[in-house]
């Protein structure tokens, strides 16, 4: 079940929300728990049961390492983060590690290793960097670990932010669970259905559209791709993931929101961004700063010689691509990301200040977008045969679109993509999705809200194409 379909806006949703307020606030988040195992088991039923298990473990394992001492604590903590890594890669990238294993063997003469195609737990990247957030905090005396089953299940299984995120950490929303009712108010019900509208139309109204285009051009043999052609695929796809990962992050942040919850934000305008620096301190801002506090300042970060930081920087964004996916083309963006985030510091960001604001987004965007090619592509080789079809000036002018609907979509995903270029529209979104309201402010967003809603679900119910870009994470 995924936010953009008619089951969950229809049946799912309403049902919940309806139960949710009525029933007292003591029993909530067990409601809420209940309501999540049941969201995640429509699309995985036989793993939800392994997914349960593994919060048990971690619940009691913490209480644990909280009440230890010395070497004994080191050792537990050691132990929990093995097997919930562990678990990671056994599911998502078992299978990766023995075809790569069984290309060396063939290259020996020698017999590959037998091994069933394993499935993938849905969400299981973002839920894993949950727990370990979890384990890692209450370790570092960040918060006391809590003392409910039903409250830990809520942390890592509440249904607005398991699949796609944001990425929560533990310190963050560890007193939401524990009480907010101070901040399970009308206005922020209302304002919260707005943002969640919001996202659904982004991930509909224009993900969708330009989803349909990329996926086209990416399905050519090539032999048929022309440079025209490669130029609308990556174009189109640079907008949909934009639009259907934030779209389903506002979507996120709204109905925690209309839930009392107040999760941090993941996107802030990343296509106006003057480096790649800046790129990954606006696009998925919550893994950005995952990375940077459980990885990259344990490894010494910064405050190193400028050598090694160079390499904590490329560890990080490697480890970062294999997250996003099993195959070597995420492993490369991975590290393209981390090429260009070492230029930054080297010479880059002194080029960007003397060239300007808006040459500086233009070589950014530029730059993502070469990156986004290794990100889309079902593997490196078709990706080294995409870029060089971008530049080699191949074939006839042909830009694939089904007619006037693609570019005027792609139009609106540009306007919405770089009007916060101007530090007042930024200023203006921020109080927009954030700030409090007046009771006028709110009433045009309610009627903004369900005319979006409304169109949105007319265009869901009337087309097939509909996907859903993280099964893979």
């Amino acid at each position: 079940m995924v936010f953009s379909s008619s089951i969950f806006l229809l049946y799912f949703l309403p049902v919940f929300l309806l139960v949710y307020y009525l029933l007292p606030s003591r029993f909530r988040n067990l409601f809420a728990v209940a309501a999540s195992i049941f969201f995640y088991a429509w699309g995985a039923p036989r793993l939800i049961l392994l997914v349960v298990a593994s919060i048990i473990f971690d619940f009691y394992i913490v209480h644990f390492i909280h009440t230890s001492n010395g070497r004994k604590r080191k050792v537990l903590l050691a132990f929990a983060v093995i097997v919930n890594v562990g678990m990671l890669l056994y599911f998502k990238y078992a299978n990766f590690f023995a075809d790569n294993i069984n290309i060396v063997l063939a290259q020996f003469g020698s017999l590959p290793i037998s091994l069933a195609r394993i499935a993938l737990p849905i969400g299981i990247s973002f839920f894993t960097f949950h727990k370990l957030s979890y384990i890692i905090d209450v370790y570092r005396d960040a918060k006391l670990p809590l003392r409910r089953l039903e409250d830990y299940s809520l942390y890592i299984l509440f249904f607005p932010q398991l699949i796609a995120g944001p990425i929560i950490r533990y310190n963050e929303i560890a007193d939401q669970i524990l009480d907010r009712r101070a901040s399970e108010t009308v206005d922020n019900r209302l304002a919260g259905f707005f943002r969640f509208s919001v996202g659904l139309a982004k991930k509909v109204m224009i993900a969708n559209v330009l989803g349909e285009q990329a996926d086209k051009i990416f399905a050519y043999g090539a032999n048929d791709l022309t440079t025209s052609l490669a130029w609308m695929g990556i174009v189109a796809y640079t907008f949909q993931i934009y639009f259907d990962f934030s779209g389903y992050s506002d979507m996120a942040l709204g109905l925690g929101r209309m839930m009392g919850f107040k999760f941090p934000e993941n996107f802030n305008n990343p296509y106006v961004s003057q480096s790649i620096s800046e790129f990954w301190r606006r696009w998925h801002m919550t893994l950005g700063r995952w990375m940077r506090d459980y990885l990259y300042i344990p490894l010494g970060g910064s405050k190193v010689p400028a050598w090694r930081m160079y390499m904590n920087l490329w560890i990080v964004f490697l480890i970062s691509g294999f997250w996003h996916g099993a195959a070597w083309n995420f492993i490369a963006w991975g590290g393209f990301h981390g090429f260009f985030l070492v230029a930054d510091r080297l010479f880059l960001l002194r080029v960007y200040k003397a060239i300007g604001k808006i040459p500086s987004i233009v070589i950014t965007f530029f730059i993502t977008m070469i990156g986004w090619v290794l990100f889309r592509s079902p593997d490196i080789y078709f990706a080294g045969i995409f870029l060089k079809k971008m530049f080699v000036l191949e074939g006839s002018l042909d830009w694939g679109t089904n007619g006037i609907k693609v570019w005027v979509i792609l139009c609106v995903a540009v306007l919405f993509s770089f009007f916060a270029a101007s530090g007042r529209i930024e200023n203006w979104q921020v109080k927009l999705f954030g700030g409090e309201h007046r009771m006028s402010s709110v009433g045009a967003m309610f009627a903004a809200s369900v005319l979006l809603f409304v169109i949105s679900l007319s265009a869901i119910t009337s087309t097939g194409f509909n996907p859903f870009i993280y099964f893979r994470f």
